[in-house]
């Protein structure tokens, strides 16, 4: 087995640290929120095995890949980012793709901006955010993605969130991945957040999301072809406990290609890491299907 790596690597005008693990198809994970690139510890070693080269970049603003001195954080530059990532990964080569959380988020505007950089996708517990439109309207959903209109607020939660040792982020992972228990990972999640400007840095991911005035103006043909159907191979996994799965056939007037959906029994938003085993099957076996 390749021993873990890292290294670092200038993409979108920011330093981009990473873990790297294996030869091979480049193969780019990206985490969530509140996560960080050691989050796919359990898939790293898997793909390097099947003859993958897995490479997990820390996202914009997570230390130590560099906080942008800009601030933006909407969708069309997380997409940027991924793609001048895997175009400095792999000489040019288009690569696989594996996401969860923000990671997912970041993919759907990349597959529709950029679809000729990926051969086939995996994105996991978060839906593409047209497919969720019914959150607004079911209170328990509005609960348990409360975090999204939290960190709207200016200040409170850079305030409260690192409060009684990042007690904040605790709550989160036990509230969407209840029966897992996971305190080294969460504990090297909290030690990435307690970075200067860290914090502030995640939560740009949300209060972009709604606010025209804090999404990039130079991006605006990326944003234009977000209308588009998206032609990338996608396989969508959500936990059959996960309620954000309710929302899992909604995807498909979305996709132009090969979609597939898979709801494995157990595990919720963290389910990479509490059913690595199922998760790295179905992962393989995605892309072993490639033509």
């Amino acid at each position: 087995m390749t021993a873990l790596r890292e290294g670092t690597v200038k993409a979108n005008g920011l330093e981009f640290a990473y873990l790297e693990q294996g030869e091979g198809p480049l193969v780019l994970l990206m985490h969530g929120f509140p996560d960080n690139a050691h989050t796919w510890s359990h898939q790293m070693p898997a793909l390097a095995a099947a003859g993958y080269r897995a490479v997990a970049p820390f996202l914009r603003g997570y230390p130590p890949t560099q906080i942008p001195d800009d601030g933006y954080y909407d969708s069309a530059t997380l997409a940027t980012d991924a793609r001048e990532l895997i175009l400095a990964l792999s000489d040019g080569e288009p690569a696989f793709y594996v996401g969860t959380d923000w990671g997912t988020l970041l993919a759907f505007p990349l597959m529709h901006a950029y679809p000729e950089v990926l051969k086939r996708a995996v994105v996991m517990v978060v839906p593409y955010p047209l497919a969720a439109a019914g959150i607004v309207a079911d209170p328990a959903l509005l609960h348990y993605s409360f975090h999204v209109w939290f960190h709207q607020l200016e200040g409170l939660p850079e305030a409260s969130i690192p409060g009684n040792d990042f007690a904040y982020v605790e709550y989160l992972w036990r509230l969407w991945e209840p029966d897992f228990e996971d305190p080294d990972h969460v504990a090297s999640v909290k030690r990435t957040l307690a970075h200067d400007g860290a914090l502030s840095a995640a939560l740009g991911y949300y209060r972009a999301m709604f606010n025209p005035e804090k999404m990039d103006p130079a991006l605006a043909d990326v944003r234009a072809t977000f209308g588009n159907q998206i032609s990338v191979p996608t396989l969508g996994i959500y936990g059959r406990d996960d309620p954000l799965g309710v929302f899992d056939e909604a995807h498909r007037p979305f996709f132009s290609n090969e979609f597939r959906i898979e709801r494995p029994a157990g595990g919720q938003h963290f389910i990479h890491r509490s059913r690595p085993d199922v998760i790295n099957e179905l992962i393989l076996s995605w892309f072993s299907a490639r033509a």
